[in-house]
């Protein structure tokens, strides 16, 4: 099986209403689809632009970001049901019984929406938002394939990806959100490690540009890339491809599952099947137990 990714650097600036928002969307979608795109992906906290612009006379905070909740779902539905594509929205604040939830949704073709919400929360989210963690951990069954998207700070969590590889996933989507290099390279050198340690993609993607009158989204540093393991049938610095830092635009690369079922037989290394299990948790068995998936 081999798809094609398109990953959106997206451009944050101030805008003057939704429609606005839904006009750079669209542009980005339509984009991926020249390049015959089966997947895009948006970045982290992308609808924070809808909180630039006032509403009666009054400045938004992220406590209005719910408020277009359904607006942002019948944007990325019809858009995904039009152009035929999986569509991952980036993130996007929803209110679940009195909580706000940083959540990833993934728009599929036939208009179903799959979701997962950020596991780790940000010192940032929980203290300046007030943010809430997420309760469990999905994969997504696509007509290409298992896929799991994690948001951001979760990648630098090796626990969390060892369990989506046992639940199936062979390709990580990873929409982030960072204001400065430190920040950025955390996500991007651990994105690498997950790579590695379960030999499996990881398309990533962040977002660029600047909000001037949304607290916390004043600085932004990104940089799409989908990413691989390091072994002979890939790139050997373990990049599909990647884009330019900072600048608004799209990078799309190939993405083939025939090469990961290779090099997890018979690699140069065959991390994810030398387990060592017998010194530290398996998380195939733990998912088994839990969720009952089939573990390849």
């Amino acid at each position: 099986m081999r798809y094609r990714v398109s990953a959106v650097q997206y451009h944050l600036h101030t805008i003057e209403s939704f429609d606005d928002f839904a006009s750079q969307v669209i542009h980005h979608v339509k984009t991926a689809q020249e390049f015959n795109a089966d997947f895009v992906l948006f970045p982290e906290f992308l609808t924070t632009q809808l909180l630039s612009f006032k509403v009666d006379g009054r400045e938004q905070t992220i406590e209005d970001l719910p408020s277009y909740t359904e607006y942002y779902y019948q944007l990325f539905t019809g858009i995904a049901k039009q152009t035929g594509m999986h569509i991952i929205g980036g993130t996007h604040v929803i209110e679940e019984e009195g909580k706000l939830y940083n959540v990833a949704h993934l728009f599929y073709p036939d208009g179903t929406i799959g979701k997962q919400a950020k596991l780790h929360i940000t010192p940032t989210e929980v203290e300046e938002w007030n943010v809430s963690p997420g309760k469990e951990v999905n994969v997504f069954e696509t007509e290409k394939g298992t896929i799991a998207i994690l948001t951001c700070y979760d990648i630098e969590f090796p626990e969390v990806v060892r369990m989506v590889r046992a639940m199936g996933a062979d390709v990580v989507f990873c929409p982030s959100c960072t204001d400065d290099r430190q920040g950025f390279h955390r996500v991007r050198y651990s994105a690498h490690a997950r790579t590695i340690e379960n030999q499996m993609y990881v398309v990533t993607t962040g977002t660029v540009g600047s909000l001037p009158t949304v607290d916390f989204m004043r600085a932004n540093f990104g940089q799409a890339a989908i990413l691989s393991p390091n072994d002979i049938p890939f790139p050997p610095q373990g990049i599909v491809v990647e884009g330019e830092m900072n600048n608004d635009m799209i990078v799309t690369g190939d993405v083939d599952l025939q090469l990961l079922h290779d090099v997890r037989a018979k690699g140069s290394v065959t991390t994810w099947r030398d387990r060592r299990n017998d010194l530290y948790p398996d998380w195939v068995e733990h998912v088994k137990k839990t969720k009952g998936k089939r573990i390849e």
